[in-house]
């Protein structure tokens, strides 16, 4: 009987940046820019009192999701922050701020790659109506348990969220993939697209290929080759999984790189395991800022590893 093959072991090489970056995520100061718009563009109209930019509703609902306040308790906040940094700005009342979520644009910043991009896709279930896990262990579960669906893409060498969109819970993730691909920008390259197994289905493979990239997609068990031409990658995996299995063909692919959209999907599930708005497009701003959040932390610093002899 053959050893089983030792797991590479691994040693963080920045751990002093990857620190003080670690320390940055707890500044409040970090999410306030003094040189920013507070109040939008005048309307031209008389009598009209100013408005609120959308980046001041943007950074008062960040510390929303962040600390996972109420809306008044999210005034109440802003206003000690704006008075901790000397800045005399009023803070919006929180029927300002529940309106306003409402149509936000919300800004997800992101960094680009270099060279081209390798998407790894996947989706999870945020609950945003019934009981908790534990009442539900104990008593059972209710009928009433509802759940958003979120797809998202991130970048593979930057860590970054590129794509997001959010669904009610019988959407297949088939099926968005467009739309997450039509959020890149058509000048940037994209290498590759990883996925699991509910990506395995033709407008997948075409949509993918229509971009340029590659489609890293596992076959399904009972997968049989197919004639069109957009299914050539996907019967060259099945070809290779059917000779050599699956284990090698992940490792040729390099689908193991999917495993780091999981562990995004981690950290926005760490921000709250559900979301505290009540109607639709509340829930999809407040998701967007939680992956603006996501991304301001990635940008401050994040670990680089390096396998040890």
């Amino acid at each position: 009987m053959s050893q089983p093959t030792p797991k590479k072991r691994y040693r963080t090489t920045n751990w002093k940046q990857y620190n003080s970056s670690l320390k940055a995520r707890g500044s409040l100061t970090m999410w306030l820019d003094k040189k920013m718009s507070w109040f939008a563009a005048a309307s031209g109209k008389r009598g009209r009192s100013p408005k609120f930019s959308d980046a001041a509703i943007q950074f008062c609902l960040t510390l929303k999701n962040l600390f996972g306040l109420a809306l008044r308790q999210t005034t109440g906040m802003v206003q000690s922050v704006l008075q901790l940094s000397g800045l005399a700005w009023p803070a919006p009342d929180f029927s300002t701020l529940c309106r306003r979520q409402l149509g936000l644009n919300v800004q997800v910043p992101y960094t680009r790659s270099q060279g081209g991009l390798h998407l790894l896709v996947d989706s999870t279930g945020i609950k945003f109506l019934g009981e908790g896990e534990w009442k539900c262990k104990k008593h059972g579960a209710e009928r009433r348990r509802q759940w958003r669906k979120l797809h998202i893409g991130i970048d593979a060498q930057t860590l970054q969220i590129r794509a997001i969109y959010v669904t009610s819970n019988k959407v297949s993730d088939a099926v968005v993939l467009p739309d997450l691909l039509q959020q890149l920008p058509e000048d940037e390259a994209l290498e590759s697209l990883t996925g699991d197994g509910a990506y395995d289905t033709q407008p997948v493979y075409e949509a993918v290929i229509q971009r340029g990239a590659v489609p890293i997609i596992p076959p399904r068990k009972n997968a049989r080759i197919r004639k069109e031409d957009a299914l050539a990658y996907r019967n060259a995996a099945l070809v290779a999984c059917r000779r050599f299995g699956r284990r090698i063909w992940k490792v040729w692919s390099g689908y193991h790189r999917r495993s780091l959209v999981e562990t995004k999907m981690n950290c926005i599930k760490r921000l709250g395991e559900r979301v505290m708005s009540r109607t639709f497009e509340r829930q999809v701003n407040e998701l967007h800022i939680r992956a603006a959040i996501l991304n301001r932390f990635t940008e401050l610093g994040r670990p680089q590893t390096a396998a040890v002899a």
